[in-house]
């Protein structure tokens, strides 16, 4: 009775955190690149009563054994990064990753890279593309005072028409970094993402070779976060929770009943 105290307890605690984990979720549905993350569990060591295979008689053997868990845990948490949809914008500054595969690199203040899916961008004081932060892009890109229009092709090329005589200037071109183990990176808060060892290096790649996404100009990329499916997730944790924490009552109260025997 007191070891099944302790293992409702277990997955009520493993519950609580999945309902955290569809709260984060939820959060950010409408969060530009956000990418949602789902909650691995594993049981617990098992308490071996008797092992499979133990003699019964002198001619036969237990065909099945006698095993008693103690709970659940956490196993880790993983990233799906599928594809989330597109929302026009017709913002010239603002670039989609049409694919699952590809980031887009960003230059951090301590000089370390940031890789995101978020392709809201500004232009600083400078010119300079940058992110809602200020972060500039990498490569840098800056955009010329005279210019008055910027395209941004399928394959990252940035060119802008400029005054006099509508030339067009090709400025650069914007590269994607591919992960082997994307799920493996490492979530830093403002949409942005660094590599870890888990995740393997970033291999950078021009849009729309070897598998990497094309570039979509005045697209926005919506969190992959389905509603409806968060909220049945979140009504199963709720239910568990709800199923695990009668399992202490339950627990409790056999207690109880044993202590009054003796009355």
């Amino acid at each position: 009775m007191i070891r099944g105290l302790f293992t409702a307890a277990a997955g009520m605690h493993g519950m609580s955190f999945m309902v955290d984990n569809i709260a984060n979720n939820l959060a950010n549905a409408n969060t530009f690149g956000y990418k949602k993350t789902m909650v691995d569990f594993q049981d617990l060591l098992y308490q071996t009563i008797k092992p499979a295979g133990t003699s019964a008689y002198a001619t036969s053997r237990l065909p099945t054994g006698i095993q008693i868990g103690h709970g659940v845990r956490v196993a880790g948490t993983r990233r799906i990064f599928t594809e989330g949809s597109m929302r026009v914008t017709e913002n010239p500054l603002d670039v989609a990753i049409a694919g699952q595969k590809g980031f887009f690199q960003i230059t951090l203040p301590d000089g370390t890279i940031g890789y995101t899916r978020d392709g809201a961008f500004n232009l600083d004081e400078t010119g300079q593309i940058v992110t809602s932060d200020g972060f500039p892009l990498e490569p840098a890109i800056t955009i010329p005072n005279e210019a008055t229009a910027i395209n941004i092709s399928e394959e990252g090329i940035v060119s802008v028409v400029t005054q006099p005589g509508n030339q067009i200037q090709q400025l650069g071109q914007i590269q994607l970094a591919t992960f082997v183990n994307p799920a493996g990176l490492s979530a830093t808060g403002k949409n942005l993402f660094q590599e870890t060892e888990s995740s393997g290096p970033p291999t950078p790649g021009n849009p729309g070779q070897n598998g990497v996404g094309i570039l979509a100009q005045g697209f926005l990329e919506n969190s992959n976060v389905s509603v409806a499916e968060e909220l049945v997730n979140m009504i199963t944790a709720q239910r568990a929770y709800e199923v695990n924490s009668r399992a202490v009552r339950t627990g409790d109260q056999m207690i109880q009943t044993a202590l009054q025997l003796k009355q």
